[in-house]
């Protein structure tokens, strides 16, 4: 009797597909915000985006809205099997001939994005200039300072507050942490030398930065082919 009228199977795929469509929706989130002016850290392909029908400026990045959007259509799938098997006894019903209609558009639907996902990605181009003016804004090496200073022999919480000082030295002085003079640095301890300036170029605290799963592009180039190299090897087995 509970045999045939289990659905776990037809279940689980929706919410494989699921999962797959939030992690498309997420990246799909970002491409849309990083395509924002107010962003504008990347560029798209234009067969993956429309112009405005009022404003000849503007590119929208249709196709990364559409697939976030789908993804609540593949939601809705799971949640109408779940709710399609809440209340039924055990033993074949009717009302499991639902579940088609909704595994099929589940399936389709994810494929789908999968394929034009795949043939997006690579067409974006990267706002060189735009994310390295980002990357030095809000103070982003603040962490840096205080782990050089604990390096040094400062207690780490000590040295966070002692940066907190610093941050607040900056905003009263409308500068950035690269044009504090060495002397004024020093003013909040004598532990802070010349190689300072080194610790607060963001490119050189991502490249500083080597551990696993670190930023290091060294070390995101070998995770990267490690991962390329592995999906190779799936695809040869298909």
């Amino acid at each position: 009797m509970d045999a045939v009228s289990d659905r776990d199977y037809v279940i689980d795929l929706a919410y494989n597909n699921s999962m797959i469509m939030m992690h498309l929706s997420r990246i799909c989130e970002e491409i849309v915000l990083w395509m924002n002016p107010q962003f504008n850290l990347i560029d798209l392909d234009q067969g993956f985006c429309t112009g405005s029908s009022i404003m000849p400026k503007k590119k929208n990045p249709d196709v990364a809205e559409l697939v976030r959007g789908k993804t609540g259509s593949v939601y809705g799938n799971l949640v109408g099997l779940l709710t399609l098997m809440k209340g039924l006894p055990l033993t074949y019903n009717r009302d499991l001939q639902e579940d088609k209609e909704q595994i099929f558009n589940s399936v389709d639907t994810t494929l789908s994005c999968i394929e034009i996902i795949s043939k997006m990605i690579p067409t974006i181009v990267l706002n060189k200039q735009r994310a390295s003016e980002l990357s030095g804004t809000s103070f982003s090496t603040a962490t840096d300072i205080a782990e050089y200073l604990s390096l040094k022999g400062m207690p780490f919480r000590e040295a966070h507050h002692l940066v907190g000082k610093i941050i607040k030295y900056c905003e009263d002085k409308h500068c950035s942490l690269e044009e504090i003079p060495e002397s004024e640095f020093q003013k909040f301890s004598n532990l802070i030398e010349a190689d300072i300036y080194k610790k607060i170029i963001p490119s050189n605290t991502v490249k500083m930065r080597s551990n696993k799963g670190d930023t290091s592009p060294k070390l995101v180039e070998k995770e990267a082919s490690i991962l390329i190299k592995a999906l190779k090897k799936y695809e040869q087995k298909q």
